[in-house]
């Protein structure tokens, strides 16, 4: 684990405190993760939350010069608060990253461990468990993928989802579930109805914590589903298919892991060679036999609907451009885009973007923005909404014609189901 918080000390530059109230009848911690903050400022951080709700005033957020505090209660038991620099998008995205944050401690702790905290030190000890969630959810420069901004789980496309999801449903009705899913490289390539069917918060963070677990040929761990059962527990079963290739079934007391081991190899042994053609698609995570345009530096695209989200900044494999705009770069570039252009001009699921900007009188389809190194388009088009990262070359009239064409080009297909 990267690092070890306490109660008055954080990393990251975002937080959550914790800390007994005694103006509140009922237990009211307060949990931060903060950069080196000194105790009085922690304190008055808390003090002029509490003022306001004292005063019957709900105190969301404020900004400064170069920063963003965001507060935000939950069940009347933990505070959360987060701390980031001011990057001029709306608020809906920090309010999101504070209830992934909550649904999170949920999954791995159990919300009425979370309600109901008797211990404060024991509870300090305990709520480790999900630290390596947290710390993930909370790095955000340095994620690969956008479920964390996007509220939808990254996905893959291959070649043969198909046999993939007859293999799946297969071996998923012999461990006695109706919920499974087979993830590649990190990210889902095929899931069944029931999992599909989960919260999007509860499919983001499955396929957040996934890929985190140390890696080993198969796991038990209990969970619990911070929408569909916060206080019950459920176990999460994995196994290690091929290497980077895992099936994950949600089940109850049984089957045991020992039961199911013999069961993976006899499911999935035929599976093999399209397993293989699965994995071929990393890191450009479409097949091959989908053509984009060579202007196309990344996409990033989100249906609303079904909470799955497609994303690639290597599109071309090695493109040779990478030394004009760096991989990372460009992952930078577009959480940048996509959270400055939702929930300022275009609506989405996330909480306080449904209905759009108030202060529009249209609905915006359509936006996009030049910089001297590259440039960037947003399409929406229910369900979905579309992202690209363009070369600077591309002539800016081009941009609208090519993003619909993309878009086209990754629905027309029904078997890729996004």
């Amino acid at each position: 684990m990267k690092k070890r918080y306490k109660a008055s000390h954080c990393a990251s530059g975002e937080s959550l405190q914790r800390e007994n109230s005694a103006e509140k009848a009922k237990a009211y911690q307060r949990c931060t993760l903060l950069s080196e903050l000194p105790f009085p400022v922690i304190g008055s951080l808390n003090a002029v939350h509490m003022f306001a709700a004292n005063h019957g005033a709900t105190l969301k957020s404020t900004t400064t010069s170069d920063a963003k505090i965001v507060w935000r209660d939950f069940h009347d038991s933990l505070s959360l608060i987060v701390i980031t620099g001011n990057d001029q998008a709306n608020d809906c995205h920090l309010n999101r990253l504070l209830e992934n944050v909550w649904s999170a401690m949920v999954m791995l702790f159990g919300q009425d461990e979370l309600m109901n905290i008797k211990n404060l030190e024991r509870f300090k000890r305990d709520i480790k468990v999900c630290f390596q969630l947290l710390d993930h959810l909370l790095e955000q420069s340095v994620l690969s993928t956008f479920s964390d901004v996007t509220q939808a789980v990254d996905i893959l496309l291959t070649p043969d989802n198909g046999a993939l999801q007859n293999f799946l449903d297969a071996f998923v009705e012999a461990a006695g579930s109706t919920y499974g899913c087979l993830t590649v490289g990190g990210r889902v390539a095929v899931a069944t109805h029931k999992w599909w069917s989960l919260s999007a918060t509860e499919l983001v963070l499955l396929g957040v914590l996934i890929p985190l677990l140390t890696p080993c040929t198969s796991r038990d761990i209990p969970i619990y589903l911070p929408q569909g059962s916060p206080t019950v527990p459920h176990r999460l079963l994995t196994f290690q298919v091929m290497r980077g290739v895992e099936v994950c079934v949600i089940c109850g007391p049984t089957p045991s892991v020992a039961d199911l081991h013999n069961e993976v190899v006899r499911f999935w042994r035929p599976a093999v060679e399209v397993l293989k053609a699965a994995y071929q698609v990393i890191p450009r995570y479409v097949p091959s036999t989908l053509t984009l345009d060579q202007n196309i530096l990344g996409f990033l695209l989100v249906n609303n609907e079904t909470s799955r989200c497609l994303n690639s900044v290597c599109v071309h494999g090695k493109d040779g451009k990478e030394e004009i705009v760096s991989l990372p770069k460009r992952r930078e570039i577009l959480r940048s885009f996509y959270k400055r252009v939702v929930g300022t001009y275009m609506s989405s699921p996330i909480e306080g973007t449904e209905t759009g900007p108030a202060e529009f009188s249209h609905t915006a389809t359509d936006t996009y923005t030049v910089c001297e190194g590259h440039k960037c388009y947003a399409l929406s088009s229910p369900p979905h909404q579309l992202f690209v990262l363009y070369t600077s070359a591309i002539p800016t009239f081009a941009m609208r014609s090519i993003t619909n064409k993309t878009l086209h080009a990754f629905t027309k297909d029904k078997s890729f189901c996004i």
